[in-house]
This record gives structure tokens, C-alpha cells and sequence, in this order.
């Protein structure tokens, strides 16, 4: 082995004379990454009527729930269920997959006991299922359908949280961003939605209930925008769909009778700040926090509850949960159990292919066999008719021999007849 000397180990700057050509590696990443496309998917919460799928169409100018095509909350019944719509959106040559994961009857019941472990529960499953991919031998195809964001919607009732918006929070803060959010923030006064939100922060900060965090700045301009996002949070949002016309001018809001409440006017709402954060300037920061440390977080105790037997012990049930090992070796059973299903399905395509054959050929046998009885037929038929034929023909050439003979005979008989008699002349 040659050892370095000490001088050498090290890490040395250098800046180089000349063009290399690896500062153009991030533009490398660029065109691999727009080519790829990408994934977000965005979580929405709240009670019924509180606008979550006109915000969701305002903030993405698509109409992913529409007439034809209406959100979940007018489709199913009351009950906390958890409904998940894709669409793909195109912006510049840039194409990103986004999934709205809706949960419909959310706090509409009398009871709302554990109306969050739905939500839970899809959160933690896919979780899982990108565990598990990342667990199998083949891992090219993972697609990244874990939860990156959750807005959760406040009602905009000027009195703080109320106890399930609380302890939902509690329960998701650590599986998932959550950014609260004031919905239909035109109901309010712009006093009563500043004390609304003062109200809202003191009570987050009092049940240590954590929201998303924004990561840290080293421009000025960027740590300004932070700033003042910390400054207007909780978001107090409003969604509308609606161009209307006002001063010659046509923007989205609505009408009122004293005025119009402008969407993206950053002195009626926060929805053009809530738009640029999630979409423009932190979407990628959100799937790092999510990849980095809500799943890092379940993997960690995912695997640390793994024992030698393979039993979950934080688990009451007895759960059984799969270490990698145990998952390549089910996998490697599944595709030996795959392969003898294919090779039996195989084989029996193959006999049943064999006994058609063997069927054809012996139809085929058969009917040569008919067809060379009919032309033995045939043959002996025409053998018969020829041989009638000549007996009739032997027969007739009999006849006409002998009418021959007897008419040589005459003749014959004839001629010496008239000999005879011209001798007889001649004497007398």
C-alpha cells in the first residue's frame, strides 16, 4: 500500500486557469431533473364549507374539482374518509404529478373522537409503502406518494382553536408540515383577523404544537421573506375562482356589496404569500423536511421495533413487521411461487396446445382416410364399368367375327356356284 506523505492529505482549494467543464454539472442536474418530472403531494384538512377546493383551484389555476368533476365533500357521506385526486400539471416544459389528499367529514359529527386516525393512518401507510420499496431488491421504481404538507383549515370564528383543531395538530406535528391556515378570511375584520392570529400563535406555542419551520436563510432579501412569512402566520387565505373587473382592471375575488375582496391583494389576504411559499420558493424544501426527518423519523422506529423474531413490540396486537432481510426473502419466495405459477400455466397451455394438434391431426387423418376410401370407390367403380365395357365390347366383336365368317362363307359358297354354272354353259 503507498501512503499518501503528510503534506498531501488534506483538502486543498484551488481555483483553475482554465475552463474544465464540471461547473456545468448543475445544469446537468437541471435537465435530468425537468426530464424526470416532478411529485408533491399536498395534504388539505378541515371542516366542510371552509373553501379547501376552491383554495386548491385558485392556488394551481386548475380546475381539479369542477362541475363535472366536484370536490369529495359533495360526493360522500359525512364520515371521515380519505380521498386522494392526481392530476398533471405542465408550466414551461416543467410537468409535476400533483396528489390532493382530501379528507371529507372531517369534524362535521356530533362525536369526533379519533375522527384523525384516518388521517393517521394514511399518512403512516404510505410511509410504508416507501419503506418497503426502498426495502426491495429492485428499487428503480419509487414513486414518492408520501404526504409533504397538510393545510389545515381554521374556521374563522375570532375566538382561537378549538379542541379538535388542537389535537389534531398534536397528532400530526410530528408526522407531517402542517401550516395553519384562517379560512375565508374575508368574514373578518382586518383587526379581528390580527388578534385572530395573535390568538392562534399564543395557543400553538402554549400546547408546543409544532408547524412547519422555515429553513435558514444566508441572503438578506431571503431572510427578509422568511420574516415576514413568520409575521403573518398563521395564513388568513381567501379562494375564489371568479374574475371580476375592477377599476378597468380583471382580477380574482368576490363581490360584495360594499366592495370586492381581491385574492391575490396582499392587503385583503395572505394567499399570494401562502402561494409563493408552497409553491414557489419552499415545495422542495417541504419534501427534504418530510424525506429527511418525518421519515426518517418512522424508519427509525420502524426498524428499532424489529426484534429477533420479527415481532412489533411497540405494538399491543403483536403486529409482525418485516426487517429488509425478511423482506427479500418473502420477495425472493414470491417470485419463486410467480415463476411456478408461470411455468404450470405454462405447461398446461402447452398440453392444451398439444392435445389440439394431436385433435387436428387425427381429423386430419381421419378425413384422408375418407377420402382415399371414396376414391378406392370411385376406382373400383370405374374398374367395373370398363370391364363391362369390354365384355360388351369382346362380346360384339364375337358376333361381327362370326357375321364374317358366315358372310365369307356365302361369298365362298356363292362363288363356286357360279363356276359350277358357267362349266355347265360352256358344255351345253
Amino acid at each position: 500500500m503507498i501512503e499518501r506523505p503528510d503534506s498531501v492529505v488534506g483538502s486543498i482549494s484551488r481555483n483553475l486557469d482554465g475552463y474544465v467543464g464540471f461547473a456545468n454539472l448543475p445544469n446537468q442536474v437541471y435537465r435530468k431533473s425537468v426530464k424526470r418530472g416532478f411529485e408533491f403531494t399536498l395534504m388539505v384538512v378541515g371542516e366542510s364549507g371552509l373553501g379547501k377546493s376552491t383554495l386548491i383551484n385558485s392556488l394551481f389555476l386548475t380546475d381539479l374539482y369542477s362541475k363535472e368533476y366536484p370536490g369529495p365533500s359533495q360526493r360522500i357521506k359525512k364520515t371521515v374518509q380519505v380521498e386522494q385526486s392526481k392530476v398533471l400539471i405542465k408550466e414551461g416544459g416543467v410537468q409535476l404529478t400533483l396528489t390532493i389528499v382530501d379528507t371529507p367529514g372531517f369534524g362535521d359529527a356530533v362525536d369526533n373522537s379519533n375522527c384523525w386516525q384516518p388521517v393517521i393512518n394514511y399518512i403512516d401507510s404510505k410511509f410504508e409503502d416507501f419503506l418497503n420499496a426502498e426495502s426491495r431488491v429492485n428499487r428503480r421504481l419509487m414513486p414518492d406518494n408520501r404526504v409533504h404538507c397538510c393545510l389545515y383549515f381554521i374556521a374563522p370564528s375570532g375566538h382561537g382553536l378549538k379542541p379538535l383543531d388542537i389535537e389534531f395538530m398534536k397528532r400530526l406535528h410530528e408526522k407531517v408540515n402542517v401550516i395553519p391556515l384562517i379560512a375565508k378570511a374575508d368574514t373578518l375584520t382586518p383587526e379581528e383577523c390580527h388578534h385572530f392570529k395573535k390568538q392562534i400563535m399564543k395557543e400553538i406555542l402554549e400546547h408546543k404544537i409544532k408547524i412547519y419551520e422555515f429553513p435558514d436563510a444566508e441572503e438578506d432579501e431571503d431572510r427578509k421573506l422568511i420574516k415576514k412569512i413568520k409575521e403573518r402566520m398563521p395564513l388568513a387565505v381567501v379562494g375564489s375562482n371568479t374574475v371580476i373587473e375592477v377599476n378597468g382592471k380583471k382580477v380574482r375575488g368576490r363581490q360584495y356589496p360594499w366592495g370586492v375582496a381581491e385574492v391575490e391583494n396582499g392587503e385583503h389576504c395572505d394567499f399570494t404569500i401562502l402561494r409563493n411559499m408552497l409553491i414557489r420558493t419552499h415545495m422542495q424544501d417541504l419534501k427534504d423536511v418530510t424525506n429527511n426527518v418525518h421519515y426518517e423519523n418512522y424508519r427509525s422506529k420502524k426498524l428499532a421495533a424489529v426484534t429477533c423474531n420479527g415481532v412489533d413490540a411497540t405494538k399491543t396486537k403483536g403486529q409482525l413487521t418485516k426487517s429488509p432481510l425478511a423482506q427479500m426473502e418473502e420477495e425472493r419466495r414470491e417470485h419463486v411461487s410467480k415463476m411456478k405459477k408461470m411455468e404450470n400455466e405454462m405447461e398446461q397451455v402447452f398440453e392444451m396446445k398439444v392435445k389440439e394438434k394431436k385433435q387436428k391431426l387425427k381429423d386430419s387423418e381421419a378425413e384422408l382416410e375418407r377420402r382415399h376410401e371414396q376414391m378406392k370407390k370411385n376406382l373400383e367403380a370405374h374398374y367395373k364399368e370398363l370391364e363391362e365395357k369390354r365384355r360388351q365390347f369382346e362380346e360384339e366383336k364375337m358376333t361381327w367375327e362370326a357375321q364374317q365368317r358366315v358372310l365369307e362363307q356365302l361369298k365362298l359358297d356363292a362363288s363356286k356356284t357360279m363356276e359350277k354354272n358357267k362349266k355347265k354353259g360352256k358344255i351345253f
